[in-house]
């Protein structure tokens, strides 16, 4: 017995004339995310991506997995293939789907016909598949308004496939297929879940994070590379890089008043990470903010940082509450790692009273104490680079 899996479309199907680029984008990511689980084709037909092993070593468990996490699949269901006729098409239900409705007290069977010349229609073949079921099945009742299964079967231009529902996929739309942006990583819940969000909506994602050692330590880095490894599952490769404000913090702390000092710090970050952007061909920036979250959120403070920046500055968990925020991140796969305690860049040196209305005019009379060019100079002339990538990929 033969098993592929089959891929359904999100978006993609709505990309009219563009279609075609969307879809070889979807196609490119899947062969390469599958080339660590064994040798498959992969295809597209009729809005479906068919992935089929070639040999008996490749691992359909593990293509299905992998599958489930590319964006541009909004479902991936497993499946048997066999000629389209209805005698096959009943041996097959007969021999595959009673394993895979262990532990169900109900079903129903629907059926679709791609290929219109089939001679029987949809509710006869469902009807058919049913009887089948019944008689082989004989503790299974069928619900056609709640079952605990839907047993497909799909006529399609080619073959025949049956299976027992699908499995959700990631959704949204190709990575790649927007450009590239540059996400603000910290070690935190937030950034994470807003690098995933972005990715969704197409970006390729590079990270960016920020350190001040020895008030930092070489565990809360690594931590923050884990964090994009397991982005890295959904984004794909992540270009990782780290630049060190040591000094700028200390200098901020020596010159300027105290009250000022985060959003001083937030605008080095936001001219350090559009200075990154603008040579590694980032279109954008990308950060975990929530309006009214911490002190820097407020709307007067976010507009004081968003001046240092030339490029957007895309906040996708904007409009989000912290349980909103720390859901997305268990499901990903990042929460737990994310509240490891180590220490993070932006709690060194914290003002007692930060200012959460500040006026531009004022912040910028600060930053006129100190020769924040030179020091932010130095800090970008040594920047650390590595590449992260998912261990499935390895």
């Amino acid at each position: 017995m033969k098993e592929i899996l089959l891929c359904k479309y999100g978006e993609i199907v709505l990309k009219g004339l563009n279609k075609s680029y969307f879809e070889k984008t979807l196609l490119r990511t899947l062969k390469d995310r599958l080339a660590g689980c064994g040798n498959f084709d992969v295809r597209a037909m009729q809005s479906t991506v068919y992935i089929e092993a070639m040999d008996e070593d490749s691992l359909i468990e593990d293509a299905l997995e992998r599958a489930k996490k590319v964006f541009g699949i909004v479902a991936v269901s497993r499946a048997a293939v066999c000629e389209k006729n209805m005698e096959d098409i009943l041996r097959l239900a007969g021999e595959y789907l009673p394993q895979q409705l262990k532990g169900a007290r109900t079903f129903k069977v629907e059926a679709k016909r791609s290929d219109k010349r089939f001679p029987l229609t949809s509710p006869q073949i469902s009807a058919e598949v049913g009887g089948v079921l019944l008689s082989r099945c004989p503790r299974l009742k069928v619900d056609v308004h709640n079952p605990d299964v839907t047993v497909r079967v799909e006529v399609r231009e080619e073959k025949a496939f049956v299976h027992a529902g699908s499995e959700k996929g990631a959704g949204g739309i190709p990575t790649g297929t927007a450009g590239r942006g540059l996400l603000l990583l910290s070690g935190g819940i937030d950034s994470p879940v807003a690098g995933y969000m972005m990715a969704k909506r197409g970006l390729i994602i590079d990270a960016l994070h920020f350190e001040s050692f020895p008030y930092t330590s070489e565990q809360a880095k690594e931590k923050v590379a884990s964090l994009a490894e397991i982005m890295s599952e959904y984004a794909g490769k992540i270009r990782f890089r780290v630049i060190s404000l040591t000094a700028i913090q200390e200098a901020l702390r020596d010159h300027c008043e105290e009250e000022y000092f985060t959003l001083l710090l937030r605008r080095c970050m936001m001219r350090l990470a559009d200075r990154v952007a603008e040579k590694f061909g980032c279109g954008a920036l990308i950060t975990g903010e929530s309006l009214g979250q911490v002190a820097s959120q407020t709307l007067a403070a976010i507009g004081v940082t968003d001046e240092a920046a030339k490029r957007p500055i895309f906040r996708p968990c904007i409009g989000m509450d912290k349980e909103e925020i720390v859901t997305v991140a268990r499901r990903i796969g990042t929460f737990e790692t994310s509240i490891l305690p180590y220490e993070d860049c932006c709690t060194v040196f914290t003002p007692r009273h930060p200012k959460t209305q500040p006026e531009l005019y004022k912040v910028l009379a600060q930053e006129e104490k100190l020769d924040l060019k030179t020091l932010e100079d130095e800090a970008f002339n040594r920047i650390e680079y590595r590449e992260i990538l998912s261990p499935m990929a390895k």
